[in-house]
């Protein structure tokens, strides 16, 4: 990022991106680099959504155990977690650069574990390893972009690990539809992943470390070499004037450069009182971000379509690919607006779009279940006598049952669609594999985590007007706050904390999704979310600041004074006729 920039920041339009990097493609090399660590986060995120399904098929006690399937899912996330604080602590001492080639080393390694799993155990193993080198990449990835970026597009190209992400989750759709009729499937699909991860490992080893980093470690000349290939000639020493006007400013302030160990350097970042305040915004914005519920989406899409109504595997990813394309449509949006009318606008429209979206989604659900299918004793011992789901038969009141009863009432319960029409009553059968296939060989269709309904398809339109709604402003607009919102000095520590923040939250909401799904349905789980939106909205309102277009020392200026909140835009124009005076 840069410090004292020369062009101002509310002339910046999506255009300016493009004249600049056409002059300077090397700005855009370093961008798509560093950003290869977004798409991984993004394949790993929804890739697993169809691989789920697969596992369940080849192992059992996957498929019987709630738990196990969060467990897989989440482990990526318990490690992300650990991955974001070392990479916070690896970014201050030894570079971004060599902390993203370490991050690709975990992928590739956790990738190749998965591919080759013989039981669950050695999946979550894998999914640990992966989750360390996604955490790292989260973090740093964004950082790396954001100092070797001019400051007039330097939210553009920000975004482009946002786009990237968002392009590895329908790239990991895409590919798993792609697999579902091969041998191995869920294999292949995690195993894929092994193949961006050694590409950036190879495309990192040719580039520079950041400029903004080596400056802090007294590599001058090194920093200066870099931003002669970033600049135009006439700008490059006016950069290099702020940047050495910012480092100096730091050093009379803590009278050294980064020593003492990650907790004595958290111990004096917390007692700056600008630290602190950005790190409100920035941990604000990142467990917003997955309390809106956007991971369950992503980790578990096909998973939510088929409790929308939609049976099959392949018509569940193929609808899944749906809202994965938006969110990657949502992310160049976000970069055509984010320098132009700024983060906390656009983070604020996105929440009221969150909301809304997620309350009518709770509606239509339980419109949904209120509505299931009804089970017919006739349905249900058409199979056998032995057919029927014990918990149906020993049942008080089978009359009042519905599809959705049977499927709640206990895990080994399933439900087979009428033979004419899937809306008409059905069977409540034992979840069995001779009775899926028996199922399926009189053309009906087989439920096991939803239930047929005529509001199947409204609600993955709602889902699509979601992920519109997420992905130009809280899908991207936190992890670029997050890269502008510290002291320098403190940057790779914040950003650190703000990730364990945001994987932390990750975890509890991925972690409990299905559990949730279980205890309240599908339209209480979207209603808690809304809830829980609502309370993020409120904090970004009160907590974070508009960073779009400032210069560091101008961001600590604004911080160093207190953030007094506007509707849209944080931060007065008088203030800002003063700073740029």
């Amino acid at each position: 990022m840069v410090e004292g920039g020369i062009v101002k920041a509310d002339k910046t339009e999506f255009t300016e991106c493009f004249r600049t990097i056409g002059k300077t493609p090397y700005i855009m090399r370093l961008a798509f680099s560093a950003g290869i660590g977004g798409l991984l986060f993004g394949y790993d995120t929804g890739v697993i959504s169809g691989a789920l399904l697969y596992i369940r098929d080849e192992f059992k006690e996957v498929e019987q155990k709630t738990w196990l399937q969060e467990t897989i899912v989440s482990m990526a996330v318990a490690g992300a977690i650990v991955g974001a604080g070392v990479g916070g602590w690896l970014n201050d001492k030894i570079g971004r650069k060599p902390t993203i080639i370490i991050a690709d080393i975990l992928f590739f390694i956790g990738a190749i574990i998965m591919a080759l799993a013989p039981a669950p155990w050695v999946i979550i193993l894998g999914r640990i390893f992966v989750g360390l080198g996604v955490g790292m990449a989260s973090m740093t990835s964004p950082l790396y972009i954001s100092e070797t970026s001019p400051t007039r597009i330097r939210g553009a190209l920000v975004s482009t690990n946002g786009l990237l992400i968002t392009g590895g989750q329908f790239l990991s759709y895409l590919i798993n539809l792609g697999f579902t009729q091969v041998k191995g499937t869920w294999r292949w699909m995690l195993g894929v992943a092994a193949v961006p991860a050694l590409l950036q490992l190879i495309l990192m080893l040719s580039l520079p470390e950041s400029p903004r980093w080596l400056y802090r470690k007294d590599k001058v000349s090194e920093a200066e070499a870099i931003l002669a290939r970033i600049y135009p000639p006439d700008e490059v020493e006016e950069e290099m004037k702020a940047l050495k006007a910012s480092v100096d400013s730091e050093r009379a302030e803590d009278g050294s450069v980064g020593g003492g160990n990650i907790f004595s350097k958290v111990k004096t970042a917390w007692g700056s009182q600008v630290f602190r305040r950005g790190l409100y915004a920035g941990v604000t914005v990142q467990v917003a971000q997955q309390f809106v519920g956007i991971n369950t989406v992503m980790y578990y899409s096909p998973t939510i379509v088929q409790l929308a109504g939609f049976a099959s595997k392949s018509t569940a990813m193929a609808l899944s690919l749906i809202t994965s394309g938006l969110n990657a449509v949502g992310s160049i949006v976000s970069m055509m607006f984010v320098d132009r009318y700024g983060r906390r606008r656009l983070m604020i429209i996105s929440m009221f779009g969150i909301i809304t979206c997620l309350v009518v989604l709770a509606i239509v659900f339980y419109q949904a279940a209120a509505h299931a299918p009804r089970i017919s004793t006739a349905e249900s011992t058409h199979f056998g006598v032995n057919s029927t789901c014990p918990s149906f038969t020993s049942a008080h009141n089978p009359a009042t049952w519905n599809c959705m009863t049977c499927l709640k009432a206990n895990s080994d319960c399933a439900f087979c669609a009428n033979q004419g029409n899937q809306l008409h009553p059905g069977a409540c059968l034992s979840n069995t594999n001779g009775l899926k296939a028996a199922c399926h060989g009189e053309r009906r269709e087989y439920f096991t985590e939803g239930c047929p309904s005529k509001l199947g398809f409204l609600a993955v339109i709602l889902l699509g007007a979601y992920i519109i709604s997420y992905s130009p402003g809280m899908g991207t607009a936190p992890w670029i706050v997050n890269s502008e919102i510290y002291p320098l000095r403190y940057r790779g520590i914040g950003g650190g904390i703000a990730a364990v923040a945001n994987w932390t939250s990750n975890l509890i909401v991925s972690e409990t999704f299905l559990t949730l799904t279980k205890a309240l349905g599908s339209a209480g789980t979207f209603l808690l979310f809304a809830g829980f939106s609502v309370i993020g909205l409120v904090f970004i309102y009160f907590l974070v600041p508009e960073t779009k277009g400032l210069p560091i020392e101008e961001v600590e200026l604004m911080l160093e004074k207190g953030y007094k909140p506007r509707l849209f835009g944080g931060v007065k124009k008088e203030e800002n006729k003063a700073t740029e005076s």
